[in-house]
C-alpha cells in the first residue's frame, strides 16, 4: 500500500491556507495540475474526500478541517525545529557553561556575559568563580565549556588561547599620602606595610620581583591568596598593594584608590577549552568579546 508523502501533506495544506489550487501552486513553487495530482493522490490514499469545488474555489469538507488540526500541529513542530536551528547557527540558544578565576568573576566578567546575553535572548548561562586549577580541572572534566584561569596554565594538553594581557595597578586607601602622585614605582613604597598575594604564586613572584630590582624594603605583615581580600584590607588602611585591575576597579571609591604602577606588571589569563571536543562557537564568541573589551579602554589605557 502506498503511504503519504510530505509533498501530498504540503498540497493539502498550502490549499487549505490560500484556498485555491493555483495561489497554493504559487505558495509551493509548483504547477498548478502538479498540485492537482498531489491533492487527488492524497484523496485517493485516505479514501475520502478533501475539498469540494463551489464556483471557481474549493471549499474544504468537514473531514478536511479535520485532518488540518493535525497536520498544522505537525508543520508548526517542522517550523519550531527550523526556528531552532537558525538560533543555533546565529549561536543565540544553547547553554554555556563558564568557569572563571575570581578576579574576573567578582564583576567583570558577570558584567559582560549579561551584555553577552541580551543579544541571545535564548541562550542559558551557569557562571562559576573559583580559583585557576579548579578552572583548568572543571573545563578538564568536560564540567564546563570555557575557562579563565591565569598563565601558566599547569596542565599539559588543555587546548587554550591566551588573552591580551593587562596591567596591574596600585591599591592605596583613601587619604593615604601616595594618592597625591599620579603614576607610582617602587621606590615610592619604602617602608610601607604592605599586603601580599600568597607566596609561591605567579603574582607575587612577579610583584616582589619588581621591588627587589630596585632593592626596595616593605613591610610584609600580610599575604592572600585572593585579591578580593587584598583590595578589602586596603580598604581598611591597613597597608598598601599592587593588584590585578579587574578586582581593583571593583574597589574604587570603596575606601580604595588606583594609580597606575611603572614599572609595568602584568596580569595574564587565557581561555582554556574541554581537551575531548571542539570549542562551542557560542564559547568561542563570548572568548572574542573579553578580547575586544581587554582591547578597548580602560584596560587598553
Amino acid at each position: 500500500m502506498a503511504r503519504i508523502n510530505l509533498r501530498q501533506v504540503e498540497a493539502f495544506r498550502a490549499t487549505m491556507l490560500t484556498g485555491s489550487v493555483t495561489e497554493a501552486a504559487a505558495l509551493m513553487g509548483v504547477t498548478q495540475p502538479a498540485v492537482s495530482r498531489l491533492l487527488r493522490d492524497l484523496q485517493a490514499l485516505l479514501n475520502m474526500p478533501l475539498f469540494e469545488k463551489r464556483g471557481t474555489g474549493l471549499v474544504p469538507t468537514a473531514a478536511a478541517t479535520a485532518l488540518y488540526t493535525e497536520v498544522e500541529r505537525s508543520f508548526v513542530g517542522l517550523e519550531r525545529i527550523g526556528a531552532a536551528a537558525e538560533e543555533i547557527r546565529n549561536r543565540r540558544t544553547g547553554f554555556l557553561r563558564v568557569a572563571a578565576l575570581p578576579a574576573l568573576a567578582n564583576g567583570y566578567l558577570p558584567r559582560l556575559t549579561g551584555h553577552f546575553l541580551k543579544e541571545r535572548p535564548n541562550l542559558n548561562l551557569s557562571l562559576f568563580g573559583v580559583i585557576s586549577p579548579i578552572v583548568v580541572d572543571w573545563v578538564t572534566n568536560n564540567q564546563c565549556d570555557v575557562g579563565f584561569a591565569e598563565v601558566p596554565i599547569a596542565h599539559e594538553g588543555v587546548p587554550s588561547r591566551r588573552l591580551p594581557a593587562v596591567a596591574r595597578v596600585a591599591v592605596l586607601p583613601e587619604g593615604h599620602r601616595l594618592a597625591e602622585k599620579a603614576v607610582l614605582g617602587p621606590r615610592d613604597f619604602e617602608g610601607e606595610t604592605f599586603v601580599s598575594l600568597t607566596a609561591g604564586s605567579t603574582g607575587r613572584h612577579l610583584v616582589d620581583q619588581a621591588f627587589h630590582r630596585d632593592g626596595v624594603r616593605r613591610i610584609l605583615r600580610i599575604e592572600t591568596a585572593l585579591s578580593e581580600i587584598i583590595c578589602g584590607l586596603v580598604s581598611s588602611g591597613i597597608g598598601v598593594s599592587i593588584s590585578d585591575p579587574f578586582t581593583a576597579r571593583e574597589f574604587e571609591g570603596r575606601g580604595v584608590v588606583l594609580r597606575p604602577f611603572v614599572p609595568r606588571i602584568e596580569f595574564e589569563f587565557a581561555a582554556v577549552f574541554p581537551p575531548q571536543r571542539s570549542p562551542s562557537p557560542v564559547a568561542l564568541d563570548l572568548v572574542a568579546a573579553v578580547r575586544d573589551s581587554l582591547l578597548a579602554p580602560p584596560f587598553s589605557d
